[in-house]
């Protein structure tokens, strides 16, 4: 079977899911993702790689790539680390944008890594917001619809109390619990399964 993805337009990491989308539909065959920058290319390729399936790149010009990533009996490389599952995992969100440097790149970051974790599953068991993550739940937020949508799946969703408090946003919760420092520290506590987002 022969399935094509255009995911040329599409900003990181719309192409990835797509493609990745695909894949596990496909029980055997080729898919072809097209492309249209480098970048694209580069991440739906290291997709392929770390699950484990032959690809090749065809570029047609400097705005077009072909990526043919064949589905058949997966050989991972041994040095590639795939979890099995990330259900336990708990994100912590310490601010409402993602990394430093730029503010209106980060907040462009943390709306992309919202969205990612909608379409990424299995979905990870708890997200918790503190300090300015906070804001990220309340009203205004841009990745309130996401935080729904994987709440609605199941995911807790649970912000602390004391920041809601110190900002004067607790009215304007929009999304998921209150909660306390205790809870907050017992979803955190096991180093293994956190990922602190800020």
């Amino acid at each position: 079977m022969k399935i094509e993805v255009d995911a040329r337009g599409q900003a990181c990491p719309k192409p990835v899911i797509m493609t990745k989308k695909e894949l596990d539909n496909l029980s055997e065959g080729v898919l072809t993702t097209i492309v249209d920058n480098e970048v694209a290319k580069d991440n739906v390729s290291k997709l392929a790689n770390s699950l484990g399936y032959e690809y090749k790149v065809d570029k047609k010009s400097d705005k077009e790539y072909y990526i043919h990533i064949t589905k058949g009996e997966a050989t991972v490389d041994s040095n590639v680390c795939i979890p099995d599952t990330f259900k336990d995992m708990t994100i912590a969100f310490a601010s409402d944008t993602m990394g430093s440097g730029s503010e209106e790149l980060g907040k462009i970051l943390i709306k992309s890594f919202v969205y990612t974790l909608t379409e990424a599953t299995p979905f990870p068991s708890t997200l918790i917001f503190y300090n300015g993550g906070v804001h990220l739940t309340c009203e205004g937020s841009e990745v309130l619809e996401d935080l729904k949508k994987l709440e609605e799946e199941g995911v807790e969703i649970i912000s602390c109390g004391t920041c809601l408090d110190f900002f004067e946003i607790k009215d304007k919760l929009q999304v998921g619990e209150i909660s306390n420092m205790y809870t907050i520290y017992e979803k955190l506590k096991n180093p293994m399964n956190t990922v602190t987002i800020g």
